[in-house]
Protein backbone atom coordinates (compact mmCIF):
# COMPACT_ATOMS: atom_id res chain seq x y z
CA UNK A 1 0.00 0.00 0.00
CA UNK A 2 1.69 3.46 -0.97
CA UNK A 3 0.77 6.57 0.51
CA UNK A 4 -1.50 9.31 -2.13
CA UNK A 5 -1.29 12.19 -0.42
CA UNK A 6 0.87 13.84 2.05
CA UNK A 7 -1.59 16.22 3.01
CA UNK A 8 -4.96 15.65 4.92
CA UNK A 9 -7.55 17.38 6.83
CA UNK A 10 -10.16 15.68 9.21
CA UNK A 11 -13.48 17.52 11.13
CA UNK A 12 -14.94 14.88 13.76
CA UNK A 13 -17.77 15.76 15.93
CA UNK A 14 -17.75 15.43 19.40
CA UNK A 15 -20.18 12.28 20.45
CA UNK A 16 -22.32 11.59 23.82
CA UNK A 17 -22.61 7.97 24.52
CA UNK A 18 -25.05 5.81 26.69
CA UNK A 19 -27.64 8.38 26.72
CA UNK A 20 -28.92 7.22 30.33
CA UNK A 21 -29.65 3.68 29.66
CA UNK A 22 -27.52 3.11 27.08
CA UNK A 23 -24.95 1.76 28.53
CA UNK A 24 -21.60 0.80 26.09
CA UNK A 25 -24.12 1.10 24.02
CA UNK A 26 -26.07 3.82 22.53
CA UNK A 27 -24.22 6.80 21.41
CA UNK A 28 -24.94 10.81 19.28
CA UNK A 29 -22.77 12.67 17.14
CA UNK A 30 -23.13 16.64 18.24
CA UNK A 31 -22.47 19.60 15.98
CA UNK A 32 -19.23 20.70 17.93
CA UNK A 33 -15.74 19.78 16.29
CA UNK A 34 -12.25 19.24 16.23
CA UNK A 35 -10.52 19.81 13.17
CA UNK A 36 -7.29 18.30 12.79
CA UNK A 37 -4.19 19.08 9.45
CA UNK A 38 -2.48 16.00 9.37
CA UNK A 39 0.85 16.44 7.23
CA UNK A 40 3.34 13.41 5.89
CA UNK A 41 6.80 14.53 5.83
CA UNK A 42 10.36 13.35 4.80
CA UNK A 43 11.99 13.99 8.25
CA UNK A 44 12.00 11.47 11.00
CA UNK A 45 9.62 12.02 14.35
CA UNK A 46 6.36 13.97 14.91
CA UNK A 47 5.54 17.72 15.59
CA UNK A 48 2.02 18.28 16.79
CA UNK A 49 0.76 22.13 17.32
CA UNK A 50 -2.48 22.41 19.37
CA UNK A 51 -4.59 25.02 19.99
CA UNK A 52 -8.31 24.84 21.79
CA UNK A 53 -8.82 22.38 24.36
CA UNK A 54 -5.37 20.86 25.68
CA UNK A 55 -3.05 23.10 24.32
CA UNK A 56 0.01 22.64 26.82
CA UNK A 57 -1.58 19.68 28.24
CA UNK A 58 -1.74 16.68 25.63
CA UNK A 59 1.56 14.96 24.66
CA UNK A 60 2.89 16.35 21.71
CA UNK A 61 5.19 13.05 20.95
CA UNK A 62 4.45 9.89 19.52
CA UNK A 63 2.37 9.71 22.37
CA UNK A 64 -0.40 11.93 21.15
CA UNK A 65 -3.96 10.57 20.55
CA UNK A 66 -3.93 11.30 16.66
CA UNK A 67 -0.58 10.29 16.00
CA UNK A 68 -1.03 7.02 17.67
CA UNK A 69 -4.57 6.29 15.58
CA UNK A 70 -2.56 7.42 12.11
CA UNK A 71 0.48 4.98 12.90
CA UNK A 72 -2.51 2.03 14.16
CA UNK A 73 -4.14 2.71 10.81
CA UNK A 74 -0.83 2.97 8.61
CA UNK A 75 0.17 -0.25 10.03
CA UNK A 76 -2.96 -2.19 9.13
CA UNK A 77 -3.10 -1.06 5.58
CA UNK A 78 0.86 -1.74 5.27
CA UNK A 79 1.57 1.60 4.35
CA UNK A 80 5.25 3.09 5.12
CA UNK A 81 5.60 5.24 7.68
CA UNK A 82 6.72 8.79 7.30
CA UNK A 83 7.46 11.87 9.60
CA UNK A 84 3.92 13.82 10.49
CA UNK A 85 3.10 17.29 11.34
CA UNK A 86 -0.30 17.74 13.19
CA UNK A 87 -2.23 20.63 13.42
CA UNK A 88 -5.27 20.27 15.92
CA UNK A 89 -7.98 22.91 16.17
CA UNK A 90 -9.51 21.23 19.09
CA UNK A 91 -13.28 22.66 20.38
CA UNK A 92 -14.45 19.10 22.09
CA UNK A 93 -13.90 19.52 25.90
CA UNK A 94 -11.43 17.60 27.34
CA UNK A 95 -12.29 14.90 30.21
CA UNK A 96 -15.78 16.20 30.27
CA UNK A 97 -17.92 12.98 28.51
CA UNK A 98 -18.39 14.55 25.06
CA UNK A 99 -15.77 11.78 23.48
CA UNK A 100 -12.56 13.56 22.95
CA UNK A 101 -10.74 10.43 23.21
CA UNK A 102 -12.77 9.06 20.59
CA UNK A 103 -12.78 11.95 18.60
CA UNK A 104 -9.01 12.18 18.77
CA UNK A 105 -8.59 8.52 17.09
CA UNK A 106 -11.16 8.84 14.82
CA UNK A 107 -9.18 11.61 13.18
CA UNK A 108 -6.11 10.08 13.40
CA UNK A 109 -7.70 6.93 11.32
CA UNK A 110 -9.33 8.68 9.08
CA UNK A 111 -6.40 11.14 8.46
CA UNK A 112 -4.73 7.71 7.44
CA UNK A 113 -7.36 7.17 5.26
CA UNK A 114 -6.99 10.12 3.22
CA UNK A 115 -3.17 9.79 3.37
CA UNK A 116 -3.52 6.20 1.58
CA UNK A 117 -3.95 5.29 -2.45
CA UNK A 118 -6.50 3.19 -1.77
CA UNK A 119 -8.52 4.36 1.21
CA UNK A 120 -11.02 1.54 0.34
CA UNK A 121 -8.99 -0.27 2.79
CA UNK A 122 -9.93 1.45 5.89
CA UNK A 123 -13.71 1.70 5.06
CA UNK A 124 -15.78 2.74 7.97
CA UNK A 125 -15.82 -0.80 9.23
CA UNK A 126 -12.39 -0.83 9.49
CA UNK A 127 -12.27 2.41 11.38
CA UNK A 128 -14.72 1.05 13.74
CA UNK A 129 -12.61 -2.36 14.64
CA UNK A 130 -9.59 -0.23 14.80
CA UNK A 131 -10.85 2.48 17.20
CA UNK A 132 -12.49 -0.15 19.18
CA UNK A 133 -8.95 -1.60 19.54
CA UNK A 134 -7.49 1.70 20.92
CA UNK A 135 -10.78 2.78 23.14
CA UNK A 136 -12.02 -0.46 24.22
CA UNK A 137 -15.74 0.43 23.07
CA UNK A 138 -17.19 1.43 20.43
CA UNK A 139 -19.94 3.77 21.71
CA UNK A 140 -17.94 6.49 20.99
CA UNK A 141 -16.41 5.95 17.92
CA UNK A 142 -19.62 4.32 16.33
CA UNK A 143 -21.30 8.06 16.08
CA UNK A 144 -17.95 9.98 15.34
CA UNK A 145 -17.77 8.10 12.57
CA UNK A 146 -21.32 7.43 11.24
CA UNK A 147 -22.80 10.81 12.19
CA UNK A 148 -26.22 10.62 14.15
CA UNK A 149 -27.62 8.36 16.66
CA UNK A 150 -25.70 4.65 16.63
CA UNK A 151 -26.02 1.71 19.23
CA UNK A 152 -22.73 -0.13 18.88
CA UNK A 153 -22.29 -3.67 20.10
CA UNK A 154 -18.92 -5.94 20.49
CA UNK A 155 -19.40 -10.05 18.95
CA UNK A 156 -17.45 -13.23 19.25
CA UNK A 157 -15.68 -11.80 15.41
CA UNK A 158 -15.42 -8.10 15.96
CA UNK A 159 -17.44 -5.04 16.57
CA UNK A 160 -20.69 -3.73 15.09
CA UNK A 161 -23.02 -0.80 14.42
CA UNK A 162 -26.28 0.72 13.10
CA UNK A 163 -27.35 4.04 12.40
CA UNK A 164 -30.57 5.17 14.70
CA UNK A 165 -33.38 7.37 13.21
CA UNK A 166 -33.21 10.61 14.85
CA UNK A 167 -36.47 12.61 15.29
CA UNK A 168 -36.04 16.07 14.10
CA UNK A 169 -37.30 17.58 16.74
CA UNK A 170 -34.82 17.04 18.93
CA UNK A 171 -31.89 19.38 20.45
CA UNK A 172 -29.38 18.58 22.36
CA UNK A 173 -28.01 20.90 25.09
CA UNK A 174 -24.53 19.75 27.04
CA UNK A 175 -23.92 21.45 30.27
CA UNK A 176 -20.40 21.43 30.62
CA UNK A 177 -18.73 21.77 34.14
CA UNK A 178 -15.35 23.52 34.74
CA UNK A 179 -14.04 20.37 36.44
CA UNK A 180 -12.71 17.13 34.57
CA UNK A 181 -13.28 13.55 35.26
CA UNK A 182 -11.50 10.66 33.60
CA UNK A 183 -13.13 7.70 32.42
CA UNK A 184 -10.85 5.41 34.41
CA UNK A 185 -11.94 7.30 37.72
CA UNK A 186 -15.94 7.56 36.32
CA UNK A 187 -15.68 3.77 35.61
CA UNK A 188 -13.63 2.67 38.98
CA UNK A 189 -17.00 3.39 40.77
CA UNK A 190 -19.15 0.96 39.35
CA UNK A 191 -19.87 -2.52 40.68
CA UNK A 192 -19.23 -5.73 39.19
CA UNK A 193 -22.73 -7.00 39.24
CA UNK A 194 -26.34 -5.17 39.88
CA UNK A 195 -29.58 -6.48 40.68
CA UNK A 196 -31.43 -8.64 38.17
CA UNK A 197 -34.55 -6.21 38.68
CA UNK A 198 -32.05 -3.58 37.86
CA UNK A 199 -31.10 -5.22 34.60
CA UNK A 200 -34.07 -5.78 33.59
CA UNK A 201 -35.48 -2.22 33.74
CA UNK A 202 -32.43 -1.08 32.22
CA UNK A 203 -33.20 -3.18 28.98
CA UNK A 204 -36.67 -2.12 28.73
CA UNK A 205 -35.43 1.65 28.63
CA UNK A 206 -32.80 1.41 26.35
CA UNK A 207 -35.43 -0.32 24.62
CA UNK A 208 -37.89 2.69 24.33
CA UNK A 209 -34.58 4.55 24.00
CA UNK A 210 -34.62 3.68 20.81
CA UNK A 211 -38.51 4.65 19.71
CA UNK A 212 -38.39 7.69 21.65
CA UNK A 213 -35.23 8.73 19.62
CA UNK A 214 -37.01 8.13 16.77
CA UNK A 215 -40.31 8.61 16.63
CA UNK A 216 -41.67 9.45 20.24
CA UNK A 217 -39.71 12.57 21.90
CA UNK A 218 -42.43 12.63 24.09
CA UNK A 219 -41.27 9.85 25.86
CA UNK A 220 -37.67 10.61 26.30
CA UNK A 221 -37.94 11.59 29.91
CA UNK A 222 -39.57 7.51 30.40
CA UNK A 223 -36.71 6.46 28.03
CA UNK A 224 -33.67 7.81 29.70
CA UNK A 225 -33.96 7.12 32.89
CA UNK A 226 -31.32 4.70 34.15
CA UNK A 227 -30.12 2.48 37.07
CA UNK A 228 -27.00 0.72 35.86
CA UNK A 229 -24.65 3.48 36.03
CA UNK A 230 -25.34 6.78 36.87
CA UNK A 231 -26.13 6.50 40.41
CA UNK A 232 -22.77 4.84 41.61
CA UNK A 233 -21.10 8.18 39.98
CA UNK A 234 -22.80 9.87 42.58
CA UNK A 235 -19.94 10.46 44.58
CA UNK A 236 -17.37 11.15 42.11
CA UNK A 237 -19.76 13.89 40.27
CA UNK A 238 -22.48 15.09 42.96
CA UNK A 239 -22.97 18.20 41.07
CA UNK A 240 -23.69 16.82 37.67
CA UNK A 241 -26.22 14.46 39.32
CA UNK A 242 -27.80 17.09 41.27
CA UNK A 243 -28.06 19.01 38.24
CA UNK A 244 -29.82 15.95 36.71
CA UNK A 245 -32.30 15.46 39.23
CA UNK A 246 -33.25 18.72 39.34
CA UNK A 247 -33.73 18.78 35.74
CA UNK A 248 -35.96 15.40 35.17
CA UNK A 249 -38.13 16.91 38.60
CA UNK A 250 -38.82 19.46 35.95
CA UNK A 251 -39.79 16.93 33.11
CA UNK A 252 -36.11 17.09 31.25
CA UNK A 253 -34.52 14.03 29.47
CA UNK A 254 -31.55 15.00 31.42
CA UNK A 255 -28.68 12.48 31.59
CA UNK A 256 -25.17 12.40 31.98
CA UNK A 257 -22.72 12.29 29.38
CA UNK A 258 -20.97 8.99 28.87
CA UNK A 259 -18.54 9.04 31.68
CA UNK A 260 -19.25 12.36 32.74
CA UNK A 261 -19.03 15.28 34.41
CA UNK A 262 -21.25 16.89 31.69
CA UNK A 263 -24.60 16.54 32.15
CA UNK A 264 -26.85 16.37 28.38
CA UNK A 265 -30.82 17.34 28.38
CA UNK A 266 -32.32 15.33 25.26
CA UNK A 267 -34.41 18.40 24.08
CA UNK A 268 -37.28 19.06 21.76
CA UNK A 269 -36.95 22.23 19.81
CA UNK A 270 -39.70 25.20 20.67
CA UNK A 271 -41.82 25.07 17.80
CA UNK A 272 -41.14 28.76 16.68
CA UNK A 273 -37.77 27.93 16.34
CA UNK A 274 -36.38 29.93 19.63
CA UNK A 275 -34.56 27.61 21.64
CA UNK A 276 -35.77 24.57 23.49
CA UNK A 277 -38.20 22.87 26.06
CA UNK A 278 -35.46 22.79 28.36
CA UNK A 279 -34.08 26.40 28.50
CA UNK A 280 -36.38 27.46 31.56
CA UNK A 281 -35.53 24.74 33.40
CA UNK A 282 -31.80 25.09 33.03
CA UNK A 283 -31.62 28.54 34.22
CA UNK A 284 -33.83 27.81 37.40
CA UNK A 285 -31.47 24.93 37.98
CA UNK A 286 -28.53 27.46 38.19
CA UNK A 287 -30.52 30.71 39.68
CA UNK A 288 -28.39 33.00 37.53
CA UNK A 289 -24.84 31.85 39.33
CA UNK A 290 -22.94 29.43 36.50
CA UNK A 291 -20.13 29.01 38.49
CA UNK A 292 -17.83 28.13 35.34
CA UNK A 293 -20.55 25.69 34.28
CA UNK A 294 -21.33 26.33 30.27
CA UNK A 295 -24.66 25.71 28.48
CA UNK A 296 -23.81 24.71 24.96
CA UNK A 297 -26.99 23.91 22.64
CA UNK A 298 -26.16 21.44 19.77
CA UNK A 299 -27.47 20.53 17.12
CA UNK A 300 -26.94 16.67 16.29
CA UNK A 301 -24.53 16.26 13.42
CA UNK A 302 -25.26 13.92 10.74
CA UNK A 303 -22.24 12.82 8.86
CA UNK A 304 -20.04 12.02 10.87
CA UNK A 305 -16.01 12.37 10.58
CA UNK A 306 -15.17 14.21 6.96
CA UNK A 307 -12.10 13.79 5.44
CA UNK A 308 -11.23 16.61 3.31
CA UNK A 309 -14.26 18.11 3.24
CA UNK A 310 -16.28 15.51 1.78
CA UNK A 311 -19.99 14.74 3.09
CA UNK A 312 -19.79 11.25 3.71
CA UNK A 313 -16.39 9.37 4.31
CA UNK A 314 -16.18 5.40 2.67
CA UNK A 315 -18.95 3.30 3.75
Amino acid sequence: MRLGADRVRVRVPATSANLGPGFDALGLALALYDDIEVRAVASPGVRVEVEGEGAGQVPDSEEHLVVRAVRLALDHVGAPQSGLHLVCRNRIPHGRGLGSSAAAVVAGLAAARGLIGEPEALSDDVLLELATQVEGHPDNAAPAILGGATVAWLRADGVGAAPLVVHEDLAPVAIVPPTHLSTKAARGVLPATVPHADAAFQAGRAALLVEALGRRPDLLLDATADRLHQEYRRRVMPHSLALVDALRAAGVAAVVSGAGPTVLALARRLVDGAGTDADAAITAAFGGVMAGWQVLPLAVDTQGVRVNGADRPIG
